[in-house]
């Protein structure tokens, strides 16, 4: 079985630690950190153990073959093969990973479930600034000059803070040929030649306003969970703990991007 290269888009067999073609270590050799799932079933358990909502509602099924329009799943066919998938709106099936690496399969599904719950955060917490909604008004004129001036007060900074705020989210970014790792309000870059990361104040201004244009799932580097920068003892921000539901949140999958491969 073939995967494709993050970096050249070559093919390389799935076996290989490193691209030939340029050299670049490929995503799946540095996805073995500890608390990584390797399993159909470890992935299962993480899924349960983060108190994520229904598969029905998240539409990530693991460890099923789901026919249905938006879904993002993972299985074994009857051939032994383990197959990442994503069903579009429209019905139509993008495979993202069919071969005998049980451990590389999960990992794709798991780098996108993380990517979809930092999403979703993202959408509750905006909404939770923005003041959740409208309230009732006061009966009587009075009442009603009060509610408007203290909406004016209290709502006002939230509503701009959810429209401006273009705060990233943490995770892994790529622009023109760099990839960027962002967390606690600062940007790291990776130095392909060094094997390495570092801390960057230059970061390009169209980057820096659309950064979630750039949104990638994976690195072919070195791990940057494993690099000194990584700030694993930060509970707001570890990228475990980040994943765990609150069940006061509402899970939107019809905000998902459904039309692209992946």
């Amino acid at each position: 079985m073939n995967i494709k290269c993050d970096y050249c888009g070559g093919m390389v067999d799935e076996k290989s630690i490193s691209c030939p073609h340029c050299g670049a270590m490929l995503s799946g050799v540095n996805r073995m950190a500890d608390k990584t799932p390797k399993t159909i079933e470890e992935l299962k358990k993480w899924y349960t153990d983060h108190n994520l909502p229904p598969e029905d509602v998240t539409r990530f099924f693991i460890g099923k073959d789901m026919g249905c329009a938006k879904a993002f799943g993972i299985y074994q066919d009857s051939a032994g093969d383990f197959v990442v998938y994503k069903n579009k709106a429209n019905g139509e099936r993008a495979v993202r990973y069919k071969g005998a690496d049980e451990a590389y399969a999960v990992n794709e599904l798991y780098q996108r479930l993380k990517a979809e719950i930092a999403d979703q955060k993202s959408r509750n917490n905006a909404q939770k600034s923005s003041g959740g909604g409208k309230k009732k008004k006061s009966d009587t004129s009075t009442g009603c000059l009060a509610f408007i001036i203290l909406n004016l007060i209290f709502w006002i900074p939230g509503i701009l803070f959810a429209v401006f705020d273009k705060s990233p989210s943490r995770g892994y970014y790529r622009y023109e040929n760099t990839d960027y790792y962002y967390q606690s309000s600062n940007w790291y870059a990776y130095d392909n030649t060094a094997d390495n990361w570092y801390q960057t104040y230059d970061v390009p201004e169209d980057f820096g306003e659309n950064s979630s244009d750039y949104r990638i799932y994976d690195h072919s580097g070195q791990r940057f969970e494993d690099s000194s920068w990584y700030q694993e003892d930060d509970d707001s921000d570890d990228w475990d703990s980040d994943s765990s539901w609150d069940s006061s949140d509402s899970w939107d999958s019809g905000g998902t991007d459904w039309d692209s491969d992946w």
